[in-house]
């Protein structure tokens, strides 16, 4: 299996290569030359595997032997996934008998992206460790200086996969303020020589316009031999279809005795601001998991919901009045209340999907384009598709917006819902969940997929019952836990929700790097300074 950039060229890669290089070199992310198909009889073969067994089935349909034998493959996934504290890496949780949900958040950070990046590190450190062992003695050591941008969750997760990694450099940028306390915590008090904190005063769309800056210049990548983290990884999303895989088997085991599996539909309601968590839902589907539509669901940070409404991506809502069939403020809506700075990006209870441009949604404007693309051989589609893609994103680039064609956007109809959720109906369901039977405390990023879940279940067939993905336990989020919870008789935030890792965290010794404006040149600085230190030798807090 090769991978190639959505935005063309005639660079194929080996997976190796993939998760090393992150972003391409013409701005696009890569993805796989082919989606393969499962193996026959793998609904037997696979119903009782664990979510270890499943990743390395998984991860061998695009990962050749060749380049990681069966042997190596198992090792690493059975190291990345020993870190978590549930069994089941992935367990699943019934509400009722139509709702279920997915928690991803027992891992070493409580947040969903631990299940990836725990992977992501070890892949890491086992290539390079592997490109070393073949030099000759005396030769130059290949390092990995890993840069990435974080709305809360990435950082913490990435942090703990590559902390104390040989060869590897860590340099998380987290918008200044902007993060949960708990989740600045998780990765400001984490003080390996080798972990790097860049807190900037600006977004998070700030912070990922200069990690993409960066693997743009090609000779300060070259320096420094740049590693990406986020969901522009392809790893990333390789390793968070797994739980796609598992929820189906668990879900056809919790199914009532008189309820057909055959018969039954999985529509999953995945919380979302950067695509990369419903994107993994996407390829297990094309991989041939018979699941339902995907449910995009965002708070008022609602790019994604606005692309499904008028095929429009765009930063700011060019369309007054409301588009014909959005949702109204009794539905879930925005409730415009917000706080928006002066990027457009509004402040909301689920700071996570605080995000303006969802970068790795690129990769499914991709195959929009190629389901659409003229040609009648594959590889004149091929071409129309990167062609078609790199010409949208250059008008994204350029104009903050760009308007797909109505045949594209009712191909992406075929396969996903959107809907945006407000703060106001956040707290509500987190309260309702709270007072429900059973009782289950949601952190708000879940609530946005709950309430979503809520909203569209009305219209579903009887036969869907719905997978709600929890993507963050929800001490991560105090503010909006209690708040939508205080005064409630017998709650108690500490004795109920949170964790005995978090008691503590917020009085431990941090280490930090302040940067006073978003400004690619002033991160430039902070990483050759850096890097001009002994390794070993640590950074104190400082300000650039």
């Amino acid at each position: 299996m090769k991978y190639f950039s959505t935005r063309g060229g005639d660079q194929r890669l080996s997976f190796e290569e993939t998760v090393l290089t992150g972003l391409a070199p013409n701005g696009g992310l890569y993805i796989p030359e082919r989606i393969p198909s499962l193996p026959e009889g793998w609904r037997t073969e696979w119903k009782n595997y664990s979510f270890a067994e499943l990743s390395v089935a998984v991860f061998s349909l695009f990962i050749s032997p060749n380049e990681i034998s069966a042997e190596e493959l198992r090792t690493l996934v059975e190291k990345s996934y020993a870190t978590f504290r549930h069994p089941d890496v992935t367990p699943m949780k019934k509400l009722n008998d139509k709702l279920f949900v997915l928690e991803l958040f027992h891992g070493p950070t409580f947040a969903f992206k631990d299940v990836a990046l725990q992977l992501l590190g070890n892949l890491f450190e086992f290539f390079l460790l592997r490109r070393n062992a073949r030099k000759a003695v005396g030769g130059k050591q290949e390092k990995l200086t890993v840069v990435g941008a974080t709305s809360g969750d990435t950082g913490s997760a990435a942090i703990y996969g590559l902390r104390n990694k040989a060869n590897i450099s860590i340099f998380i940028l987290h918008p200044k303020g902007r993060v949960s306390p708990i989740q600045e915590a998780q990765m400001t008090t984490v003080t390996d020589a080798n972990v790097h904190n860049v807190a900037v005063k600006g977004t998070f769309d700030d912070c990922q316009d200069i990690v993409k800056a960066l693997f743009a210049d090609k000779e300060f990548n070259a320096k420094h031999r740049l590693g990406a983290v986020n969901s522009i990884n392809w790893a990333r999303i390789l390793a968070q279809t797994v739980y796609y895989f598992l929820s189906f088997f668990q879900f056809q085991s919790q199914l009532p005795a008189s309820t057909s599996t055959d018969n039954a539909e999985i529509q999953y309601v995945v919380p979302t601001g950067n695509f990369g968590d419903i994107l993994a839902g996407y390829y297990a589907k094309k991989l041939g998991l018979p699941i339902g539509k995907l449910v995009v669901a965002t708070n008022s940070n609602d790019i994604l919901t606005r692309f499904w409404r008028s095929g429009k991506y765009e930063k700011a809502d060019s369309s007054a009045p409301v588009a014909e069939g959005a949702a109204t403020p009794a539905q879930g809506s925005s409730d415009g209340k917000q706080a928006t700075d002066s990027s457009g990006v509004k402040e909301t209870l689920s700071p996570a999907m605080d995000i303006l441009i969802s970068s790795n949604f690129e990769r499914l404007l991709w195959y929009l384009a190629y389901e659409n693309a003229p040609g009648a051989t594959d590889p004149e589609k091929h071409a129309s598709a990167c062609s078609t893609l790199d010409n949208w994103m250059g008008r994204m680039k350029a104009n903050g917006r760009v308007e797909v064609p109505v045949e594209v956007l009712e191909t992406a109809r075929k396969d996903f819902i959107a809907e945006r959720v407000s703060d106001e109906l956040t707290l509500e369901t987190i309260k309702s969940y709270y007072e429900g039977d059973p009782s289950y405390v949601a952190d708000p990023h879940t609530a946005v997929g709950l309430a979503a879940a809520r909203i569209i279940a009305p219209s579903n067939a009887l036969n869907v019952h719905q997978i709600v993905l929890s993507t963050a336990h929800p001490a991560k989020f105090s503010e909006a836990v209690s708040r939508a919870l205080e005064g409630l008789p017998g709650f108690n935030f500490d004795r109920d929700v949170l964790p005995e890792e978090f008691k503590g965290l917020l009085e431990k010794e941090k280490r930090v790097i302040d940067v006073e404006k978003a400004d690619i040149s002033l991160v430039k600085d902070v990483i050759e300074n850096v890097a001009a230190k002994e390794v070993g030798a640590g950074a104190g807090a400082g300000s650039v």
